[in-house]
């Protein structure tokens, strides 16, 4: 009894044909002729109420229905989700679903209608885009079932308490990897670099093709074999490429609901990615007002997997960040000459040279690329035209800050440290484009 009273909720059409029959009754104190046929209609009322208990009760569990996700979804991306319900009544339902969703999301209106014939399934599709690395809590899956009378609805309840876990963008990563696998990564911006010279790495002799430089015939193989024989070369490997993450309260910006830091965070599991796939070894290291997490430069098969679960852990106060101790962790734990690509953000030139001392020592030990962002509202606010004396000090307010970024980056270069300037959304982009440029030019 309690659990049917728990189940049973009464529908719109219900409270309005008891307002139909209230009305009869209002109308039959003026007029007694209508009272027997208010009594009647109130009769209909309660037989069809029965009648819709008795359709929608009479089997035990009449509609199944289960929630499915990925095991873990993708910070900063839309995954799906699906929904899977079956009718097993013998005759067609109405069905409102009722998800209830993570609080990280604050959405309360995640309701899906559809009309389900009798002994069918079918499947939803619905999507969401975690901003927010963590633990999710998928709540109950709320189904709402109709008759054709529609005077009530049955509650059914499937996939209770259901926890997933939000990781680092691998649905870009896996995107980057088959864009690579079918050589369509220039439709992404991944430029094709000219190699200039060769690496010091010989890796075989074959046959000249059309395109090769013939700088690269090798005479000796060429006389023996009587075909033109060229020398092949391959980039260095085994180099060590470290993602350095600053957590600090600099990293805090938004952009598009995702804070900086977890934009470094999705491209630094990118980057290792390239890094491994081209023969290097891919590290870590990320800090604050502390250092945190410090994974030594390797290329074993399972460092990917170590990679993502490290940064899947990392958190922050989103304090003011020491680079004294990055400098410190550096010189202990790096001994090769390694590139270092550095993820932060300096809004003035001021904040700059206080770390400036600290960036100079690690850069003469290192190849250092100093990665920060660009303000995408100043860009369009210097974009849109000013049209009262408030909006061009604004204007101009917003012009003093992008010089002074620009600032930044040749301040960086004046001691010999690489700086890339990014918007957000091209941050992994730009940064495989550098660690590409870098590497063709021999740099490392």
């Amino acid at each position: 009894m309690i659990h049917f009273i728990k189940s049973l909720y009464l529908s719109s059409r219900l409270f309005l044909v008891l307002g139909i029959g209230l009305v009869f009754f209002l109308l039959a104190y003026s007029y007694p002729s209508l009272l027997p046929a208010a009594q009647l209609y109130l009769f209909m009322v309660g037989v069809a109420f029965i009648v819709d208990v008795l359709l929608l009760y009479r089997w035990k569990a009449a509609i199944s229905g289960k929630r499915s996700q990925p095991e873990k979804l993708s910070n900063g991306d839309v995954n799906d989700l699906y929904i899977s319900l079956e009718n097993n009544y013998p005759f067609e339902t109405e069905l409102e679903i009722i998800d209830e969703l993570p609080f990280q999301f604050q959405l309360r209106d995640a309701v899906f209608r559809t009309k389900l014939a009798a002994q069918k399934d079918t499947r939803l599709t619905y999507q969401l885009r975690p901003t927010e690395r963590g633990i999710y809590q998928f709540g109950t899956l709320n189904v709402f079932a109709s008759s054709p009378l529609k005077l009530i609805k049955r509650r059914y309840r499937f996939s209770e308490n259901t926890e997933v876990p939000v990781y680092p963008s691998f649905m870009q990563l896996h995107k980057y990897e088959l864009l690579a696998i079918s050589n369509r990564l220039h439709e992404y911006g991944i430029k094709k670099i000219r190699r200039i010279g060769h690496s010091m790495e010989f890796e075989q002799i074959r046959e000249y093709v059309t395109g090769d430089d013939y700088r690269t015939i090798n005479w000796k193989a060429t006389a023996r074999r009587n075909n033109f024989m060229v020398n092949q070369f391959q980039d260095e490997r085994s180099q060590q490429v470290y993602n350095l993450i600053d957590k600090g309260r600099v990293m805090k910006m938004p952009f598009e609901g995702l804070s900086l830091l977890d934009y470094a965070i999705n491209a630094t599991l990118v980057m290792s990615s390239v890094a491994l796939k081209k023969g290097d070894k891919a590290g870590l290291i990320t800090f604050a007002e502390n250092l945190g997490s410090l994974l030594p430069a390797t290329n074993r098969g399972i460092q990917m997997r170590n990679i993502q679960e490290v940064l899947y852990q990392e958190k922050t106060n989103f304090l003011e960040s020491d680079y004294s101790k990055l400098y410190v962790a550096i010189r202990r734990k790096i001994t090769q000459r390694s590139l270092l690509l550095l993820y932060t953000n300096f809004e003035t030139l001021s904040s700059l040279k206080r770390q400036l001392p600290f960036l100079r020592k690690i850069a003469k030990q290192h190849l250092l690329v100093v990665i920060f962002f660009e303000n995408t509202e100043l860009r369009q606010l210097l974009d849109s035209k000013a049209n009262n004396l408030e909006e061009i000090y604004q204007k101009t307010i917003a012009q003093k800050f992008s010089f002074e970024k620009k600032m930044i980056v040749k301040e960086l270069q004046k001691h010999g440290i690489q700086a890339i300037l990014t918007a957000p959304e091209h941050l992994t982009v730009n940064s495989i484009n550098k660690y590409l440029e870098l590497k063709a030019r021999g740099f490392i």
